[in-house]
């Protein structure tokens, strides 16, 4: 199985769906939108799988009631604590520590405007950044007394989508 037939049936299984099908040129990033909660991807247009990962961070931390109605701009009331950009990211590591795929995946060079050598670093560092945003979400445990109790930590998910 390759790495986007990976993160699909991945993303599927955790109750993001994906579809695939016609993406306009126009779209945010080559080859993936968000239409009414969904992934919409085509594998033509879509430069780099991990991309998937990231928005689906974005449907994942967005509250239950609100992921049918997110469409391309992910548009996630402000008034929404923990619902944001880094959230999103740190959602998509965890999918990508979990499916056990190389970090460039996710962080590759067409994206994150240019940050992705120092996130890859920042990551495999064990600095996490959006994981207590996660925690707070109810998604995840961070900190010593988490793993004193023996919870699921950062980068494992408790629930891989927002209550």
């Amino acid at each position: 199985m390759n790495v986007l037939e990976r993160i699909v049936t991945f993303l599927n299984g955790v109750g993001i769906c994906t579809i695939q099908g016609a993406v306009p040129s126009s779209s945010f990033l080559p080859g993936v939108r968000i239409s009414s909660g969904a992934l919409v991807y085509d594998p033509a247009q879509l430069r780099w799988p991990g991309d998937l990962l990231h928005e689906a961070g974005h449907i994942a931390i967005a509250p239950a009631a609100l992921r049918p109605t997110l469409n391309d701009g992910v548009e996630i009331p402000s008034d929404i604590p923990h619902a944001s950009e880094v959230e999103a990211t740190a959602w998509a590591f965890a999918a990508l520590h979990h499916l056990r795929l190389d970090p460039s995946v996710l962080f590759h060079s067409g994206g994150y405007r240019g940050a992705s050598p120092g996130l890859i670093n920042t990551f495999m560092l064990g600095v996490y950044p959006g994981s207590f945003g996660l925690s707070q979400a109810g998604m995840t445990n961070v900190g010593p007394e988490a793993q004193r109790q023996g919870l699921p930590v950062y980068p494992a998910l408790s629930h891989w989508l927002r209550p």
